[in-house]
């Protein structure tokens, strides 16, 4: 399991990455008491950002205490709805925008994730630095504050689509593609491109759904 380190965190940073890595699991219950003695925190920031958690819905109320919320299927494909549209807007404008520095970097990230294909967590966290860059590129504070909070929300997913067989090679592919558009300033090719690279893990995680038992399993 991922280990999480305090430094340079505050109480809301910490939690929330202890959810997205997996230590809190959706159905999770989170207790004031337990989270300042595991980060090494007062209480005081932590209730502050349990009460920030739960305002985003990224924690729902159980009786009088929080655990880590879900997502339905209809949650889900909402989304990734809104996330296929987002990201291929942030692609776009990548084309469009991005520095030939920038540019660069994204080219190297996808050179150097191909090393990590064997590796589904390293290749997640690979995955949203890569997402995360396209995110900058694109050169709009607006765009990149509600994909920040999209991917908040991804946090949820507790466990990654790129550990499905074959999905990390198809992944690294579909970035290839996203940045030889994003190189050539094809701002409709990096678009669609974006955007299929979202409906394949879209589909994949559906096709996780449809193999196990109770669908919080794998959320």
């Amino acid at each position: 399991m991922s280990e999480i380190r305090p430094q340079n965190k505050d109480a809301y940073g910490l939690i929330l990455e202890a959810i997205d890595v997996g230590v809190y699991k959706p159905g999770s219950r989170l207790v004031e008491s337990e989270l300042a003695e595991r980060f090494g925190v007062s209480r005081t920031p932590i209730r502050e950002a349990l009460q920030r958690l739960e305002t985003q819905a990224l924690l729902i109320r159980d009786g009088r205490s929080l655990i880590v919320a879900s997502l339905d299927h209809n949650q889900l494909a909402e989304l990734y709805a809104v996330r296929s549209e987002l990201e291929g807007l942030a692609a776009r404008l990548a084309a469009q925008h991005a520095a030939p520095e920038e540019v660069r970097v994204l080219r190297k990230m996808v050179e150097d994730d191909r090393k990590l294909v064997d590796d589904p967590e390293a290749l997640s966290r690979a995955n949203r630095r890569f997402h995360k860059q396209i995110h900058l590129a694109s050169h709009n504070r607006y765009l990149v504050l509600q994909l920040d909070l999209v991917h908040r929300t991804m946090a949820l997913l507790a466990t990654t689509s790129l550990a499905v067989e074959g999905r990390g090679e198809g992944s690294l592919a579909e970035h290839d593609a996203i940045v030889t558009a994003i190189e050539n300033g094809d701002g409709d090719a990096a678009y669609a491109s974006l955007k299929t690279h979202i409906s394949k893990a879209f589909e994949t995680r559906l096709e996780l759904d449809a193999g196990q038992p109770e669908f919080s399993d794998i959320l």
